[in-house]
């Protein structure tokens, strides 16, 4: 009798286990099917930004603008050859992303190099805008007499 319970036992966790597997969502990488997805319509956009600092050596720069389907832009970067490469990009949905790369210069490989560009630390002392009063006033441990002369 004990055998025949467990065998029971047995079958009636295994039904809820396939019950169970049963019942799972079968697109579990997907949104839940009760919740709603939310579809923002493109906007379009465009900006633009460089740098140019001589004294570290650095320059670059970016230009985009999209009509809210499509992208077209380019950007620059002063290579350490001396070169400055220019990429100019269009992409779209149905094009993909499409490059075109050009230098400008020619390189340099130069047979002596100078010191590396260091900066040098600047002090800083700061002083705080609010100083506070002191707050305790302690009385004199002593009344001082008039002096008569």
């Amino acid at each position: 009798m004990n055998r025949t319970i467990i065998m029971y036992t047995k079958v009636a966790v295994l039904v809820m286990l396939v019950g169970l597997a049963l019942s799972a969502p079968s697109d579990s990488y997907g949104p839940p099917a009760h919740q709603q997805t939310y579809k923002e319509e493109p906007k379009p956009y465009q900006y633009n930004y460089a740098v140019q600092d001589e004294y570290a050596g650095t320059d670059f720069a970016q230009t985009e603008e999209s009509d809210g389907q499509n992208v077209k832009g380019s950007y620059t970067v002063q290579l350490p050859d001396g070169r400055k490469q220019t990429v100019t990009y269009v992409a779209s949905p149905y094009g993909g992303y499409q490059a075109e790369v050009s230098y400008y210069g020619e390189p340099q490989y130069p047979h002596e190099y100078g010191p590396p560009v260091t900066f040098k630390p600047q002090s800083y002392h700061h002083e705080p805008a609010y100083k506070p009063a002191p707050s305790y006033q302690p009385a004199p441990s002593y009344t001082p007499e008039p002096s008569y002369h």
